[in-house]
């Protein structure tokens, strides 16, 4: 088999939530650039038609926007039943009499919010804001879009849910983050979890990947006031790349990853392992 259709995505379906910015960004164009079709979800509509426009133009896959609150159950629900009927409005053929159905194949749950304060400051509303999109949502969306990954997937190509953890959810951070480490942390379990239970009956794999820093809002003002730190901190002397994370979904994502299930993967240069690490 050659390397091109071990890791070939080209025409896969494929929803990316927080996939208007940082490493959800990333992972968007990753796709759209290697030939998928490319459901983006954020909060703001305005932000997320532009940045499917933009995605479009970039090629040779396309890019559609589906803005959507995934703070609310209502909202999943609502993202869930849109993202059926676009495809079974767009992408159903007649064939022999028999329509034919090209459903969800990827599902990325990369949507986030993070929280720092100090231990005594720390409020009660971040908890549930955090835990309730990081860890509770990602299993409300999870849930709700089953029956579509279950259409697509075979013994050989499965439907694949990758959802984005975090390193900070397998060490202690010099950042005051309790709930943002401690969802990430539930959500490297929930994954392992998933594919215990549902695989063998559903043909879906549930993998997790744990990144380190990259260029994203959440990580903008950490990197302004301690980057060269972060820097320093990691065996590469970097913080990660576009290249980094969307390697890492694309393999999971095609024939080379098919094999792979309830596995956590470190994308982080090193930094978790680095016995000098400063941060």
């Amino acid at each position: 088999m050659n390397i091109q259709s071990l890791f070939d995505v080209k025409g896969k379906v494929v929803l990316v939530t927080g996939g208007s910015r940082g490493i959800g960004l990333l992972i968007a164009r990753g796709y759209v650039e290697n030939g998928a079709k490319v459901y983006v979800s954020s909060r703001s509509e305005k932000v997320c038609d532009q940045v499917a426009k933009e995605l479009t133009k970039l090629g040779p896959g396309e890019a559609i926007s589906i803005p959507a609150d995934l703070q609310k159950l209502s909202e999943v629900k609502r993202l869930g039943s849109e993202l059926k009927k676009r495809e079974e409005s767009e992408c159903i053929l007649l064939l022999k009499k028999k329509f034919i159905s090209f459903p969800l194949h990827v599902l990325i749950n990369n949507a986030g919010a993070a929280w720092g304060a100090k231990f005594d400051e720390y409020p009660d509303e971040a908890f549930e804001k955090v835990i309730n999109l990081n860890l509770k949502r990602v299993f409300s969306l999870t849930q709700e879009l089953v029956p579509l990954l279950e259409k697509s997937a075979t013994p050989l190509d499965p439907a694949r849910v990758i959802n984005i953890g975090s390193i900070d959810g397998l060490r202690v951070s010099t950042n005051e983050s309790y709930a943002y480490a401690a969802s990430k942390a539930a959500l490297h379990h929930l994954t392992r979890v998933m594919a215990g239970q549902l695989t063998s009956s559903r043909l879906i794999t549930f993998n997790v990947i744990a990144p380190g820093p990259f260029e994203s809002k959440m990580m903008a003002h950490t990197l302004r006031t301690r980057g060269e730190v972060i820097k320093d901190s990691n065996p590469l002397k970097r913080i990660g790349s576009p290249e980094d994370i969307v390697g890492t979904c694309i393999y999971l994502s095609s024939r080379a990853g098919a094999y792979t299930n309830g596995a956590l993967i470190v994308v982080d240069g090193g930094t978790l392992v680095n016995p000098y690490s400063k941060i």
